[in-house]
């Protein structure tokens, strides 16, 4: 096993600082540590109210037990330099304490302002709040000045086929098992705190090596990781009891992500900036809505599901082939002015076809209602259905079905992303002009973009229409398409673990940041802005992208190519 030793990613100051302080890093994460896990046995807030009821000594609550997480992580990455040391051997722990010292200072300044903001007053936070922000602190310190330590590559490791596909089920099992947490979470001061906690572990994990080592375990087991998959989305109505709330919330989550899905190819693989992209899903929904038999539908026809999903994606394809062929000359703002315009004629020209300004196809602002329950084959998608003797509503049918749509989109994008189609999509979002030049059919593969994509966000926009019951125009506004294509540049640009994760964070936040009330997107644009300054790249983003916004980075280079030959190794 090769040893390698970290190049810090630091200044001068930075070194010098290391240097002048790293003998007091051990007492500030030792001490910082062990005040955070104490302080979680203390009351936080006289309240009871804010953050689950943190006000009882003794008895932590959920919000007190993420602490004690990031409290006992500190210790073990301190420690992992020394007696733990055979545990953490291809892992960075003097990189990962920084992230976490951090990532603690913000879970504690967030805890103290939901005291404050819920209980109307800092004069609540009690002084178990207090320390808890004084260890995180001093954590953070220690973590700044930790001296660079040796370790192992965690590319080069290797482990039992066993303890790997441990680990991903392991992974995988916490996923599920922290979605189902946040959705049941009423409060949004718990939802923040949980996901400042989350994204403090994420982020140490990933600058000590876990996600690269995790991708190349993945790679070896990919059988087993999707299955994984399928079983954690296939479970998670299982667990949620019957609770229509939380189920209705993931569906939206699904639809989100499928569409957000399609745009990737659109924006992520051809690189062409669409602003009207919720255009191609009303349109689907709208198919869907007139020709679904409901007392107020517009068209006498109604056709099976599948035949008027195959129509709303030709639809859709239609209008992507309507809007693409006359301005794909043009590119860049120009595009995005264009598709931007798109979307809000779409809007516009739904919102009048009412029977007074146009035909009557739409019914105008009042859009289409009392669409009835979807029927598949005999299935009835509005009726609750029993397995194992839990509940599965509406919203749980309506998931499984929008599953199968994710799958199928997912499949499509994969295929297309790893053939000569793909390859030619990216070689015209790198360089039109040398593309062309090497005969890649620029305007017909940027046509089939905007159609295939298209065509996915109208298939979707079918079944919303069902799910939704209704359609109107207000659905399908510009904020809309600004938040798909905002998913897709926070998760990562041409990649679909990304996608995912950033479509679930986008949709997921608004609802739980409520609590803000007209604040809420402006801390949600911040958090954004925040965002693309640390990380541009995004969050799960594709190792092409992540050289571009990096590219002088020559030991993030060195190791992007030294994880494409690994994983190519475990592929084979």
């Amino acid at each position: 096993m090769s040893t390698v030793t970290s190049t810090p990613e630091e200044t001068t100051d930075e070194r010098s600082l290391t240097v002048r302080y790293g003998r007091f890093a051990g007492p500030l994460v030792l001490a910082g540590a062990a005040l955070l896990i104490i302080s979680a046995f203390l009351s936080w807030s006289y309240d009871p109210g804010p953050l689950g009821n943190v006000r009882p000594y003794g008895n932590p609550a959920p919000t007190q037990y993420f602490a004690i997480i990031l409290g006992v992580l500190g210790l073990a990455f301190w420690f992992g330099g020394g007696p733990l040391r055979k545990i953490f051997t291809w892992f960075d722990t003097a990189k990962a304490l920084k992230p976490l010292g951090y990532g603690a200072v913000v879970f504690a300044v967030l805890v103290i302002l939901s005291i404050t903001l819920e209980s109307s007053g800092l004069i609540n936070v009690n002084p178990g709040g207090w320390l808890a922000l004084v260890g995180a602190v001093l954590m953070a310190l220690g973590g700044h000045v930790v001296p660079e330590r040796d370790h192992a590559d965690p590319l080069r490791s290797r482990a039992s086929s066993w303890v790997e596909i441990l680990v991903i089920v392991a992974v995988l099992a916490s996923a599920l098992f922290l979605t189902a947490y946040a959705l049941d979470l009423e409060s949004g001061g718990e939802f923040v705190t949980l996901l400042a906690a989350m994204g403090a572990v994420a982020f140490a994990a990933a600058k000590g090596g876990a996600f690269s080592w995790l991708r190349v375990a993945a790679a070896k087991h990919r059988q087993v990781l999707m299955l994984g998959a399928v079983a954690v989305a296939f479970l998670f109505p299982f667990t949620q009891n019957g609770s229509d709330a939380n189920m209705s919330i993931a569906t939206q989550v699904i639809i989100f992500a499928t569409t957000a899905l399609g745009l990737n190819i659109v924006v992520g693989l051809a690189g062409l900036l669409d602003l009207g992209y919720i255009a191609f899903l009303g349109a689907g929904a709208y198919v869907a809505a007139m020709m679904s038999g409901a007392a107020t539908a517009t068209i006498g026809w109604t056709p099976p599901f599948l035949v008027v999903a195959l129509i709303g994606m030709c639809v859709s394809a239609t209008l992507g082939l309507i809007i693409g062929s006359p301005t794909l000359r043009v590119s860049g703002d120009y595009l995005a002015i264009v598709t931007l315009a798109f979307g809000e004629i779409f809007r516009i020209a739904v919102n009048n076809m009412d029977g007074g300004n146009g035909p009557d196809l739409t019914h105008g602002p009042n859009g289409i209602a009392g669409i009835p329950e979807l029927n598949l084959f005999g299935f009835n998608f509005g009726q609750t259905h029993e397995i194992a003797g839990i509940p599965l509503t509406r919203y749980a049918n309506y998931y499984f079905l929008l599953l199968l749509l994710a799958a199928l989109v997912i499949t499509v994008f994969v295929r297309l992303n790893n053939s000569r189609i793909g390859r030619g999509w990216v070689a015209i979002r790198e360089d039109e002009r040398a593309a062309e030049a090497m005969g890649v059919n620029v305007f017909g593969l940027k046509l089939l973009a905007f159609a295939g994509g298209a065509a996915l966000a109208g298939l979707a926009g079918t079944i919303k229409a069902h799910q939704d019951l209704a359609v109107s125009p207000d659905q399908y506004v510009f904020l809309e398409s600004a938040f798909l294509l905002a998913a897709v540049v926070l998760g990562g640009m041409g990649t679909v673990a990304g996608v995912l994760v950033g479509a679930t964070l986008l949709k997921l936040m608004p609802e739980k940041l409520r609590f803000l009330s007209d604040y809420r997107l402006l801390m949600f644009g911040m958090l954004l802005v925040l965002m693309m300054r640390f990380r541009p790249e995004g969050l799960l983003p594709s190792s092409r992208r992540q050289l571009e916004f990096h590219g002088d980075d020559e030991e993030l280079a060195d190791e992007i190519q030294e994880l494409h030959v690994e994983t190519e190794e475990a592929q084979a």
